[in-house]
């Protein structure tokens, strides 16, 4: 059985005081060492899905399983060591940049941290703080711009090297060109990982093995992105819609 295999089981969740399930009857399997990306429409259920992997919350019915075995059934703590996650609203801790880079690896050489901060693009970042790596971050400290979080995040998650890799609107805050800039750390960051990306710019998710599209909480369509666009379904429909030009 291969231990980092994602499957989802018919899995429904709905938030506490919700009219409707965020998702309903879930199932698909991401097998290991592939990249699968999740696409729709905002709100229909593609973070809820990323946050049910690391436990963020369970599942109302159905399993999601790690290697065959529940998530509800793995420690928080091998769960926490086995994924890694950069999610669009990234907030880094109150600590220095140093400390929030080697969350989740602390014991990293200094020459891994300075590696995955350069594949994340953070050097000229790092290099005009006042105290660099040292420098606090949050309260009583630098404030960083969205898009500075996201890559901080990314160093983080290249960092650690955790055989599940989870991206939320990874590089939302960025632009195209920073965004064109870091393909290269996201490109190190998920090699041999188990991958499942979430993103709304199909640009993002044009080298996902298979697309999963949902559709109000539910499975619409999936497939490798060439069959997809074959289909004329909803994901031909969004590329046609973002190759648009913009008036």
């Amino acid at each position: 059985m291969s231990r980092y295999k994602i499957s989802f089981h018919e899995v429904s969740f709905g938030y506490p005081g919700a009219e409707h399930k965020a998702i309903d009857s879930i199932d698909f399997t991401l097998p290991e060492g592939r990249t699968y990306a999740l696409v729709g429409p905002s709100g229909d259920g593609k973070t809820t899905i990323a946050r049910l992997i690391p436990r963020f919350w369970d599942a109302d019915s159905g399993q999601v399983t790690i290697g065959g075995i529940d998530v509800k059934d793995i420690a928080p703590e091998e769960l926490m060591r086995n994924i890694s996650f950069v999610f669009q609203n990234t907030r880094l801790f109150k600590t220095t940049l140093q400390e929030n880079v080697c969350y989740g690896h602390p014991t990293a050489s200094q020459e891994d941290v300075e590696a995955a901060l350069e594949m994340a693009q953070c050097r000229e970042l790092v290099d005009r703080l006042p105290n660099r790596l040292n420098t606090r971050i949050g309260i009583d400290g630098t404030y960083l711009s969205g898009g500075e979080q996201q890559r901080i995040a990314l160093a983080r998650a290249i960092l650690k090297d955790a055989p599940v890799v989870v991206l939320d609107e990874a590089t939302a805050s960025l632009d195209v060109e920073n965004e064109t800039k870091i393909q290269a750390g996201i490109s190190e960051l998920i090699r041999d990982k188990t991958v499942l990306i979430i993103a709304h710019r199909m640009r993002t998710v044009a080298n996902a093995e298979k697309i999963v599209v949902l559709d109000n909480g539910r499975v619409l369509e999936h497939g490798s992105p060439d069959h997809l666009k074959s289909t004329n379904g909803a994901f031909a429909h969004t590329i046609e819609r973002q190759m648009q030009p913009t008036p």
